[in-house]
C-alpha cells in the first residue's frame, strides 16, 4: 500500500515564513512507524506549492497513493481540503485521512461539510494511523481502530481515544529515514494559556524523550550535515536536570551545533543557561505576550514581571540571544498596556521581538468563551481565514486602533534595538570566551547583512555591526566577525582597513573561501590585481574565483 504524508499551503502568506515552512515533527514520527512497519511512505512538504500551479496534480498522478495523510493546521486547513478534493478527482478510491492539532480540535466539522475526507485522527496519531492504514488494507469495522472520527450509514461517528505513548522512546527516531531541522524532546504542557492549543491536543502532562534517545537523533542527523537545529518542545527546559544532561550528552559527543530552544520565563536559571549556551544554543523564545500583568492574567499567562526581567538578563548574560513574543489586542487592550510593553521591553531589551494581533483558534480556552457569548459555531470554518482576531469581536477595539498599537510597538523596538545590542554585558567566563565571540558576531551580522539591514526604522545599524564585530575578537578569533567586519568596511569603501581585517582573519582562517573573496575584493578596489589573484588563484574549482580572476587579467593587460 502506498501512503503519502502531506503538509499542506496555508491560506495566508508569511512575512516570517519560518513560521510555517518547518514539516510538523509529528509527520515525520507517523512515517518512521509506517517505516518500521514495512509500508511505502512518502513525506511531502507542500507549505507553498500554491507558487507552482499544476505540481500538486502532477506529483498525484504520477505517486498514485491508496492512501493521503495530511498534517492539519487551522492555518492550512483549506489547503489541506483543495488536496484532498484535486485526489478524489483522480481517484475516487483514495483515501483521506486528516489528522494534527486542526483536525483533533474540528473533527466534526470537516466530516459534516467535507465529503472528500473520509477519516480524522483525532491526538497522537502514530498508532491510530498505523492501525486505521492495516484496517483499510485488510478490512473489517473501523470501529476497533482506536482515535478516529468517521461516517457509518450517513452518521458522524467517533472512536475511543488512543492512549497516550507513555513511553516516548519506543517509537522509532524519524531520522533513520528522513532529514529534518525540527526537533522535539518531550510532548504537552503542563500550562494552561488561553490561547494555546497545546493542552487539548496533548493532555494536561508531559511525556520526555529520554536525554540518550534525543541526543542520538540530534547525532544521526549531524552526521547527515545538520548542524542547526529548532527544539520545538512546548517548554524545553521545564526539567532542568534533564536539559542539563542533553546538553551534556551534545558535547561529550562533541555535536558542533547551533539551536534555538522556546521556554518560559519561569523555568530558566543560570547553571542550566551555562550548558545550554556550551551546547549550542543560541537563542530562547520567551512568551511574554504583553507588559501588562492585567492582561497576562486575562490570557492565563501565570508569569511575574520580575521573572520577566530576571530571565532575560540570565539569557543575554550568557551570551544567549532572547526573543520575546508579544500579543497585542488583546481583552483590556488600551495604549496605557501599550505603553506598559514598550516599557517593560526598555527594561528587559531584547534583541529580537515578534508582534502578534491575538487570534483565537479552535481548541482553545479563548475559542470557548467566544462561543459562550457568542453565536459562532464550527461553521465559522467555513470561511477561507486562519483565524479569529480576537479584536474583531470586541467592539472596543476596532481595526484602526489595532494597527496603530502594533504601529507603535514595532517603531518603539526598532528605535531601540541597537541601543539594546550595545548594553549587553556578557559574564566573564573564560569557558565561554568562543562562544561570546560567537555571539557578538551573529549579533553583528544581523545589523549589517541581516534581517535588521533591512528595517528602515533601525538605527545606525553599520556602526552598531562594526562596535559589535570588534568586541567579538576581544574575546576569541572569529570567522563571521572577521568577514563582517571586512565587508563593513569595504561599504564605506574603506579598502586599506577591509584588507588589514580580512588578513588577520585568514591568518587564522586561511582556507576560507569567503575571507579569500572578499579580500580579493578589496584589492581589487585598490587596482591591486596581482595580490587579488592570489586570493581567487586558491579555488580554482569555483566558476566566481575564475570570473573575478578573468576581470582581473583584464584590468592589467589595458593597463
Amino acid at each position: 500500500m502506498k501512503i503519502l504524508l502531506i503538509y499542506p499551503c496555508f491560506i495566508e502568506e508569511r512575512i516570517h515564513r519560518e513560521d510555517i515552512q518547518a514539516v510538523p515533527i509529528g509527520l515525520y514520527s507517523i512515517a518512521a512507524v509506517l517505516k518500521e512497519n514495512k509500508y511505502d511512505v512518502k513525506v511531502l512538504d507542500w507549505h507553498d506549492v500554491q507558487r507552482k500551479p499544476g505540481k500538486m496534480r502532477d506529483i498525484l498522478l504520477e505517486e498514485s497513493p491508496q492512501v493521503i495523510g495530511l498534517s492539519i493546521l487551522n492555518g492550512n486547513r483549506w489547503g489541506g481540503i483543495e488536496i484532498a478534493r484535486a485526489a478524489k478527482e483522480i481517484d475516487p478510491k483514495m483515501k483521506i485521512v486528516f489528522g494534527g492539532i486542526g483536525a483533533s480540535c474540528l473533527w466534526e466539522h470537516f466530516l459534516e461539510h467535507f465529503p472528500e475526507i473520509d477519516y480524522v485522527v483525532t491526538g497522537e496519531g502514530e498508532y491510530a494511523f498505523l492501525s486505521l492504514v492495516r484496517f483499510l488494507e485488510k478490512g473489517g469495522s473501523p470501529e476497533g481502530v482506536r482515535g478516529i472520527a468517521f461516517r457509518s450509514n450517513g452518521r458522524i461517528r467517533r472512536t475511543d481515544p488512543p492512549k497516550l505513548i507513555e513511553d516516548l522512546d519506543s517509537l522509532p527516531i524519524p531520522a533513520k529515514y528522513f532529514t529534518y531541522h525540527h526537533v522535539s524532546s518531550s510532548r504537552g504542557c503542563t500550562f494552561q494559556c488561553a490561547f494555546c492549543g497545546s493542552p487539548a491536543f496533548w493532555g494536561e502532562k508531559i511525556r520526555f524523550r529520554s536525554p540518550h534517545h534525543f541526543v542520538e537523533e540530534l547525532e544521526i542527523l549531524h552526521k547527515r550535515g545538520i548542524t542547526f537545529f529548532y527544539f520545538s518542545d512546548d517548554t524545553f527546559t521545564i526539567d532542568k536536570k534533564r536539559v542539563i544532561e542533553i546538553c551534556k550528552r551534545i558535547i561529550e559527543k562533541k555535536l558542533k551545533i547551533a539551536w534555538y530552544a522556546i521556554s518560559r520565563v519561569d523555568c530558566v536559571n543560570e547553571e542550566m543557561l551555562f550548558w545550554m549556551r556550551k551546547a549550542g544554543c543560541i537563542q530562547i523564545s520567551y512568551g511574554i505576550e504583553s507588559g501588562s500583568e492585567k492582561i497576562r492574567t486575562a490570557l492565563k499567562k501565570s508569569i511575574k514581571t520580575d521573572q520577566i526581567k530576571k530571565a532575560f538578563h540570565l539569557t543575554t548574560k550568557y551570551g544567549i540571544l532572547s526573543r520575546a513574543y508579544f500579543i497585542y489586542g488583546s481583552p483590556g487592550e488600551s495604549w496605557g498596556t501599550i505603553q506598559e510593553t514598550i516599557d517593560l521591553i526598555q527594561e528587559i531589551k531584547p534583541l529580537s521581538v515578534m508582534f502578534y494581533i491575538l487570534d483565537i483558534f479552535p481548541g482553545t480556552d479563548l475559542y470557548e468563551q467566544l462561543k459562550e457569548r457568542s453565536r459562532i459555531t464550527d461553521g465559522i470554518w467555513l470561511e477561507k481565514m486562519e483565524g479569529i482576531m480576537y479584536c474583531e469581536t470586541d467592539p472596543r477595539l476596532p481595526g484602526e486602533l489595532i494597527l496603530a498599537f502594533g504601529k507603535k510597538l514595532r517603531t518603539s523596538f526598532y528605535e531601540n534595538v541597537h541601543s539594546f545590542a550595545l548594553s549587553v554585558h556578557l559574564i566573564d567566563r573564560k569557558d565561554l570566551y568562543e562562544e561570546h565571540a560567537d555571539f557578538y558576531s551573529r549579533i553583528g551580522m544581523t545589523f549589517s547583512h541581516g534581517d535588521y539591514s533591512k528595517i528602515e526604522g533601525i538605527k545606525e545599524k553599520d556602526e552598531t555591526a562594526e562596535k559589535l564585530f570588534k568586541r567579538s575578537f576581544g574575546y576569541y578569533p572569529n570567522h563571521r566577525g572577521y568577514l563582517g567586519l571586512g565587508i563593513v568596511k569595504q561599504k564605506k569603501k574603506e579598502y586599506e582597513e577591509s584588507i588589514k581585517i580580512l588578513s588577520e582573519g585568514l591568518r587564522h582562517f586561511p582556507n576560507s573561501k569567503d575571507l579569500n573573496f572578499c579580500l580579493g575584493i578589496s584589492y581589487m578596489n585598490i587596482r591591486d590585481y596581482k595580490r587579488a589573484l592570489t586570493c581567487f588563484s586558491k579555488f580554482p574549482d569555483s566558476t566566481a574565483a575564475n570570473a573575478y580572476m578573468a576581470r582581473c587579467h583584464e584590468e592589467m593587460d589595458s593597463s
